[in-house]
């Protein structure tokens, strides 16, 4: 089971909501200063107690907006999102989350490819650990990087949901 390593802060407050989706229930975490977590139904958290320590809140703005934004993406209304996000990290996990953030809607790029965008075609493997620790995907759009071959690779939502969140964007994107 794909994993991420969301960490709750200790002594801030951490909401959280469910929001139904085409492609099952995504958990959405988020602090007031931004989203700090989007969990696929096939995600566990490093620290499985760390849903218990957040605060339901559905009626967050943070959390709203989010929702909001994802209903459009669905619906094929939005290709960009502009939802404050609260992402930690290392500093090169941070360049790589960023650089995944340039992909653009409806199109793909190989682990190789983005190792090359963040500086070293060298650094495939380190770029798909990365990757893999991206904590807000969709809005984040770690599903738009593919194998050497183009064929699909990891994904924390599971490679059905990474299919389906690509054949959504190349039906819109047509």
């Amino acid at each position: 089971m794909p994993h991420t390593n969301i960490r709750i802060p200790e002594g801030g407050d951490v909401f959280t909501t469910v929001v139904d989706s085409p492609i099952g229930g995504l958990t959405l975490l988020a602090v007031d200063q931004g989203l700090m977590g989007l969990l696929f139904a096939a995600t566990r958290l490093v620290d499985p107690a760390a849903p218990g320590r957040a605060v339901h809140r559905p009626a967050h703005p943070v959390l709203r907006e989010t929702a909001r934004q994802l209903e459009a993406y669905f619906s094929g209304d939005r290709k960009e999102f502009d939802v404050p996000l609260w992402l930690e990290g290392t500093d090169f996990q941070l360049t790589v989350w960023k650089s995944l953030a340039g992909i653009a809607y409806g199109t793909t790029i190989t682990y190789g490819g983005l190792a090359a965008r963040v500086g070293g075609s060298g650094k495939a493997r380190a770029v798909g650990g990365a990757v893999g620790r991206n904590p807000v995907g969709i809005l984040v759009p770690c599903h738009r990087v593919v194998g050497a071959g183009g064929g699909l690779t990891g994904f924390g939502g599971g490679l059905k949901v990474k299919a389906a969140l690509l054949d959504l964007e190349r039906g819109y994107a047509a």
